[in-house]
């Protein structure tokens, strides 16, 4: 009998600080750079974002949304069987911020744990290796997490990039089952476009090489982003078999309101079957879409056997999407 992966709970997980577009503006205004709230609304449709305490990492914010997950399914911590992260805002340059999160939780099995860095589109492509591994049974219960502190690497005299992130964890447990949860994925990347979208620093002997803040040119990325998640969207949509009309509900990564506008009318679907929470999240990269998952189930918009299309682009470039039934 073949075996298949399915989402047996969700959990999220947002630092306690919100920060208004009207309080950034001051913090902004106090280091000579202008905005506003109309102005951020107007571009990004984000009206606040959380953003973690300096001592907080993304492993304590993983940790959060992944108890979440694991009360939600209905199992305990010793029941993981594999950890995988997916997270640009690592705690530190090694080990891994799943093997940080596996010694939080008190997983002492010797599962395996990794991260996985495609930025944006990291938890499509976090949750497509986890069900790989469930699929030929390499494991059976999986946690799959995005964390990220991006307010760590924000350059706050750009205005045009600073505005947009937050920090904040979502979280999944994937477990083996006889009848298909997800149905289908796609994944792509394209090197020639780091440029567009990076962090161009690192370390090297004590000191930081190159520029340790955000890069990002927002006009090249929106054109490159709408075309590549339709491409995708379809691509997984066939691969299941499933049409448009089939999908109840979009959960897009969460990084600009007229993307995810763009991109529904692409694959026509209403507004009103696209899980919306840039608004107050911001964009939290890697954990954006577990994020509104969690947030849509626990509000009782995403329900028992829907289908559920996830989509993300991030820096690399990397994009991708997956196809799941709840």
């Amino acid at each position: 009998m073949r075996r298949y992966s399915r989402i047996a709970g969700t959990g999220s997980y947002l630092p306690p600080r919100r920060v208004t577009n009207d309080e950034l503006a001051a913090e902004l205004a106090r280091r000579g750079v202008e905005t506003s709230d109309e102005w951020i609304v107007e571009r990004t449709g984000i009206h606040a974002r959380h953003f973690a305490a300096p001592e907080v990492t993304s492993s304590d914010l993983a940790l959060q949304a992944a108890r979440q997950a694991l009360e939600a399914a209905g199992c305990a911590a010793q029941d993981i069987d594999l950890i995988v992260v997916a997270t640009s805002t690592p705690d530190m340059v090694f080990p891994s911020t799943a093997t940080i999160l596996q010694h939080k939780l008190g997983v002492s099995n010797g599962c395996p744990a990794f991260d996985v860095q495609a930025v944006c589109s990291g938890f499509v492509y976090a949750l497509t290796v986890a069900d790989a591994m469930v699929q030929t049974g390499a494991a059976r219960c999986a946690l799959v997490v995005g964390a990220e502190v991006f307010s760590r690497i924000l350059d706050f005299s750009d205005r045009t990039t600073c505005v947009l992130f937050g920090d904040g964890a979502g979280a999944v447990v994937l477990k083996a089952s006889d009848t298909p949860g997800i149905l289908a994925s796609d994944l792509h990347a394209d090197g020639q476009h780091v440029g567009l979208l990076c962090v161009p620093g690192h370390v090297s002997g004590g000191a930081i090489l190159g520029d340790p803040l955000l890069k990002m040119d927002g006009q090249a990325v929106f054109k490159l982003a709408v075309g590549v998640l339709e491409k995708t969207a379809h691509a997984t949509l066939q691969k299941a078999g499933m049409s448009e009309s089939e999908v109840d509900w979009l959960v897009p990564h969460q990084a600009n309101i007229r993307i995810m506008q763009s991109t529904a009318r692409r694959l026509h679907l209403p507004m009103d079957r696209v899980v919306v929470t840039v608004g107050e999240h911001g964009n939290t990269s890697a954990a954006s879409i577990p994020l509104a998952l969690d947030h849509a189930v626990r509000a009782g918009q995403i329900k028992p056997g829907q289908n559920v299309l996830l989509e993300g682009v991030g820096g690399g470039f990397t994009w991708g999407s997956l196809l799941l039934k709840m």
